[in-house]
């Protein structure tokens, strides 16, 4: 499809070559190589041919190009396609069923990565909101493929992400690292929402920001860039929305997507058989991660109250399907809205969670937690239900590598309010830390690390059976996991007595692994480090009441009140 509409530019430059290996030849010294008449004669012939004045374009490639842009333009005017025409425009096309035109929007993708320039951009993205169109309309909804060439490509999931090219909010693999004003790295797409939904500290050290610009942090960009490329992952971002001064450029690609969404939708109401509507909702799954207009698109298009009839299917891939294309839905923060306040959409999301067909359907139900609770209202009221704190606690303790991970990350996301934590802790948020931490050591001390943080003295002395395990991660963990585990020994030191320091004092080398830490760890793993090694000091000296200073002061260990903790 961009060759054929780069016809013209494709053909001056062959022209331009010829024209050069002309000059070429016209300065060959044909006589003195004594050449045999047939290739005297191939000679004269070749030098002719290259010395034509004109490019040349196939007048049938110029007539279907034509074609094409035509109905570019009437779809951009709002108007519908005409399904013969289109047919025949595909068929010439050579994109005659489903698998091919997935196959030419993976190579437009692509190509899109290959361009510098913006209006390039613009156009292929317009091209594949055609064939996407084209290929619902014309081959019908299509299922995820087994042998695609992107499966080639190891999965993030299935190597093992070196600490520092983590987000420290999704902890998955950055794809457009940011700094904040106190130096911390993040994700774009986990700390924008952050903000967007009114916080001004930073999530990892709570600290105030000073502003709340994000700097590109390119050197980290590129060194992930650099590992995706070694491990055989995809880095680039999938989202292809060409933006200028913040507007869309591209208004056929728009009303493309209109169109498909449009087809979709329809076809879901009237569809009957199960395999029909699974595959019109694996469609909607695919456009909905494509980008911020298609997700807006399908809400708009009142896709919600369709899909949560799906949620309790016994058909395990047509849950999968509908729960994940409401989890893409709430990547746009306006859905967000949609989907909480839709009636029995966040109810059947719960549901899934706690005992969805799937492993993956919980997985990314528990996802769908973690991006509505990106909005600080909704988070106090996800908090609050018992079923989604006992889910995402099952699903981390039970299910596997990624389900765990998924459940980690809102599992977190929900520990940064205060509230939220005492229902983690009643549901058994540390026991489940204890059970995981030797697989998942960075994701478990870090959702510990936030849960003491927040959750006082109810949340230390349900920490107080991992003191020995926290040691040996502090001896043995990465530096971030190292990291998280000194802030928290600190917090349960400082504030949880003297019993608190005699325990970890009485670990084997542990004031050894402090001064190494303080040699060598990160900057704020130095510091609370340095902390640490101030308490058990104070400590050996008999200085208990300076210890535990004000830990009994204004809570009781038998209340759910809980105090604030220093960072």
């Amino acid at each position: 499809m961009w060759l054929l509409m780069q016809i013209d530019v494709f053909s001056n430059i062959f022209h331009e070559l010829t024209l050069e290996l002309s000059t070429l030849l016209d300065i060959l010294p044909a006589k003195k190589l004594r050449l045999n008449d047939d290739v005297h004669e191939l000679l004269i012939l070749i030098t002719k041919q290259c010395s034509e004045q004109f490019a040349y374009v196939d007048v049938k490639d110029r007539d279907l190009r034509s074609q094409v842009v035509e109905m570019l333009d009437r779809i951009e005017r709002e108007i519908v396609p005409d399904q013969p025409k289109l047919a025949e425009i595909f068929d010439k096309l050579t994109l005659r069923d489903s698998t091919s035109c997935r196959d030419e929007i993976e190579l437009l993708e692509e190509e899109i990565q290959s361009q510098t320039d913006e209006k390039a951009k613009s156009d292929i993205i317009a091209l594949i909101g055609f064939v996407r169109y084209a290929k619902c309309v014309l081959y019908g909804g299509s299922t995820p493929r087994t042998n695609s060439r992107r499966r080639r490509a190891a999965a993030v999931a299935d190597v093992s992400v070196p600490a520092d090219f983590r987000c420290p909010i999704s902890l998955d693999l950055m794809r457009d690292p940011v700094v904040v004003s106190t130096g911390q790295t993040y994700d774009r797409s986990s700390i924008a929402p952050w903000f967007e939904s009114g916080h001004t500290t930073c999530p990892k050290t709570g600290q105030t920001l000073t502003h709340t610009d994000l700097i590109p942090n390119s050197a980290l960009k590129n060194l992930i860039a650099m590992w995706c490329r070694e491990q055989k992952i995809p880095f680039e971002s999938t989202e292809f929305n060409v933006k200028t001064n913040g507007a869309v450029t591209n208004k056929t690609a728009l009303e493309a997507t209109r169109m498909t969404v449009s087809f979709l939708i329809n076809k879901l109401k009237a569809s009957e058989s199960v395999d029909s509507v699974n595959r019109l909702v694996h469609e909607l799954r695919v456009l909905a991660k494509t980008d911020s207009d298609s997700r807006a698109c399908i809400a708009e298009a009142v896709a919600l109250p369709l899909l949560v009839k799906l949620l309790g299917s016994e058909h395990p891939s047509l849950q999968v399907n509908a729960v994940t294309t409401i989890l893409n839905l709430s990547i746009l923060e306006a859905n967000k809205t949609r989907i909480v306040e839709t009636d029995g959409v966040l109810n059947g999301v719960i549901e899934v969670l706690r005992s969805g067909a799937t492993w993956e359907a919980k997985g990314n139900a528990a996802a769908t937690i973690f991006s509505l609770s990106g909005v600080h209202a909704y988070k106090k009221r996800l908090a609050r239900k018992t079923r989604v704190v006992m889910g995402l606690i099952d699903l981390a303790r039970e299910g596997p590598l990624n389900s765990k991970r998924d459940a980690l990350v809102a599992i977190l996301n929900l520990a940064g309010d205060r509230e939220a934590v005492g229902k983690l802790i009643e549901g058994g948020v540390v026991e489940m830390v204890a059970e995981i931490m030797d697989g998942l050591t960075e994701e478990a001390v870090t959702v510990l690390e936030v849960v003491v943080k927040k959750g006082g003295l109810v949340a230390i002395a349900a920490a107080y059976p991992l003191m020995k395990k926290l040691a040996v991660v502090l001896r043995d963990g990465t530096d971030r996991a190292r990291e998280s585990v000194a802030a928290t020994l600190v917090n349960m030191c400082r504030k949880g007595g003297s019993e608190m320091v005699a325990e970890l004092a009485a670990v084997q080398g542990i004031e050894r692994v402090i001064w190494e830490i303080m040699g060598i760890g990160t900057g704020r793993a130095r510091r609370k480090a340095a902390t640490l090694l101030r308490v058990l000091r104070r400590w050996a000296a008999g200085l208990d009441a300076e210890v535990a200073s004000g830990a009994y002061s204004d809570v009781n260990m038998n209340t759910s009140t809980r105090i604030v903790l220093p960072g």
